[in-house]
């Protein structure tokens, strides 16, 4: 996993935490606000690993009543194992797999960025994730009027703070810090969108992210 990646998360996560006055928060804030966060993703982790125990067992209780119940086995005398029975995979049993699959992926995710934060030799993680917030910090009203005025229809104060979250950070990057490529920025504000807010999010982001590009000449 990269580390940036994960720096792109912490700061989501620490941006999930603030309140509307951004600047009131000091370096030494952050660093508590980093050790909350990191316990934030190892409990979510921890949640995502039960919910993923859970839906395992429940595929392989419905798999052994499938087997119990299939007229091979109802025929065989009492006492007697059952059998092997052939089985058709359902689009019900498919879409269980594919949640099962999506909860550990983020899990895992969760993790990984818990360990990067945690490791000394990955300092490089939390002070990438402090620069995307004091990049934020120091140009909240500009980076905010951007998204506001680029989201013609919708009324800012009611734009799910996820959302605008996510843009917060990829603009800081695209506008302030301009070390990471273009796509790069975008492609990864699309899958924080896809994992932690609406269905419909990802693609607003992106289509706010492609006009700060457009406009900003990027």
């Amino acid at each position: 996993m990269q580390a940036r990646r994960a720096s792109r998360e912490l700061a989501f996560i620490l941006l999930s935490q603030f309140e509307k006055n951004v600047e009131k928060y000091s370096k030494e804030n952050l660093d508590e606000m980093i050790v909350k966060s990191i316990r934030v993703l190892l409990n979510s982790a921890s949640d995502d690993l039960r919910v993923s125990l859970g839906a395992l067992n429940d595929m392989k209780n419905r798999i052994d009543d499938y087997e119990a119940e299939h007229e091979i086995n109802l025929n065989r005398p009492m006492g007697a194992s059952n059998i092997s029975v052939p089985m058709v995979m359902t689009s019900d049993f498919s879409g269980r797999i594919d949640e099962m699959i999506d909860v550990a992926e983020k899990a895992l995710l969760g993790l990984e960025i818990a360990e990067f934060c945690a490791l000394d030799s990955q300092q490089e993680v939390k002070d990438y994730a402090l620069n995307i917030i004091q990049n934020y910090q120091n140009h909240q009203a500009n980076i905010d009027e951007i998204i506001k005025s680029y989201s013609k229809g919708w009324d800012f104060d009611r734009l799910v703070k996820m959302d605008k979250d996510i843009l917060r950070i990829a603009i800081s990057e695209l506008l302030y810090i301009k070390e990471t490529p273009i796509k790069v920025v975008c492609d990864e504000a699309v899958e924080l969108a896809k994992k932690y807010s609406t269905d419909d999010s990802s693609s607003f982001v992106n289509g706010i992210l492609a006009k700060v590009i457009t406009e900003k000449g990027l």
